[in-house]
């Protein structure tokens, strides 16, 4: 005779002694690996970024000097930055030079962009990855080069001007000029990079869209400003950003292009920026209160250009 077992006849598993504490670990594991992957990068950034960022600030305030005594001197520094001259002198460098090599160049890569999207060229990938070279190449070398082909006496624009019955210009020893020689090194170093950028970003709009536009009777022009434009808004964005970001920090190529005038660049100073003014400043005359307060003005110079510049980015027309 067969006895049914009811559920409470029924005898659940044993539970082994510790498998409640392996559990919890295995949780408390699950819960903390995430944090885990990304410490590493914060750990990083808060010792060779906020660290000094925050050391930057503290150093400001005071008149440090690295061999000597450091004295607190409060906003004795920015108020003597504020009515120096030179500084107001490199401020305007900074941004004359930002806007002649940033929007020009921005608005040609975009432009070559389409037409590399849209043209039927042969070796098509060769011509796209060529426009990393700039990239890649040295800074000296791209001074070096540009120094030539600007050079009053053997440059190629100076040959050229004389081809044309002009004089040969100077370019350096005038400050527009020199503006415009810094600004055609950044221009070549970083039009092929945003080109690729806004390359990758045409290819990723589907053709059926400009089709639909050719049916509806937009011209070329209209699907440019309308389709692709629109489209492309958050990579835009992303260049325009890190365009002011990188413009108004710019060092290398005006210490290279006058190399005999030092940290000056020039004897009037004509193409010095903020970044030249702040090394000049803390390790030329090791006035390092002095040079971070330069770079506490030019920390907050960089966050308000950018923050308008994507402010007036994401309110443009095509954004909407």
């Amino acid at each position: 005779m067969s006895t049914t077992l009811t559920p409470a006849h029924r005898t659940e598993p044993r539970r082994q002694r510790g498998d409640e504490p392996v559990r919890l670990r295995t949780s408390l594991l699950e819960r903390l690996a995430p944090y885990a992957y990304v410490a590493p990068f914060f750990v990083v950034f808060g010792v060779f970024g906020l660290f000094p960022l925050l050391f930057t600030f503290y150093v400001a305030l005071f008149d440090w000097n690295p061999i000597g005594d450091q004295t607190f001197v409060g906003v004795a520094n920015f108020e003597r930055l504020f009515a120096d001259s030179r500084f107001w002198n490199a401020l305007v460098n900074t941004f004359g030079i930002f806007v002649i090599s940033t929007v020009p160049q921005l608005v040609l890569a975009l432009g070559l962009a389409h037409l590399l999207n849209h043209a039927r060229l042969r070796w098509a990938a060769f011509f796209r990855m060529s426009m990393l070279l700039p990239y890649i190449t040295s800074v000296a070398a791209t001074a070096i080069v540009f120094g030539q082909i600007f050079d009053r006496n053997f440059g190629l624009i100076g040959w050229g001007l004389e081809a044309v019955g002009l004089e040969p210009v100077s370019f350096l020893a005038s400050r527009f000029g020199s503006w415009v020689e810094i600004s055609a090194m950044v221009m070549w170093r970083w039009f092929g990079y945003n080109t690729l950028l806004y390359l990758a970003g045409l290819q990723a709009i589907p053709r059926e869209m400009y089709e639909a536009a050719s049916v509806d009777g937009a011209n070329g022009w209209q699907q440019f400003t309308r389709l692709t434009i629109p489209s492309l808004r958050p990579i835009i964005i992303f260049t325009v950003v890190m365009s002011t970001i990188g413009g108004l920090q710019i060092f290398t190529e005006p210490l290279l292009v006058a190399p005999e005038s030092g940290l000056t660049c020039g004897a009037a100073r004509q193409c010095q920026t903020l970044a030249l003014f702040l090394y000049e400043q803390g390790f030329g005359q090791f006035e390092f209160g002095y040079g971070s307060a330069v770079g506490v003005v030019l920390f907050f110079v960089v966050v308000i250009a950018a923050a308008l510049n994507f402010f007036l980015a994401t309110r443009t027309r095509g954004g909407r």
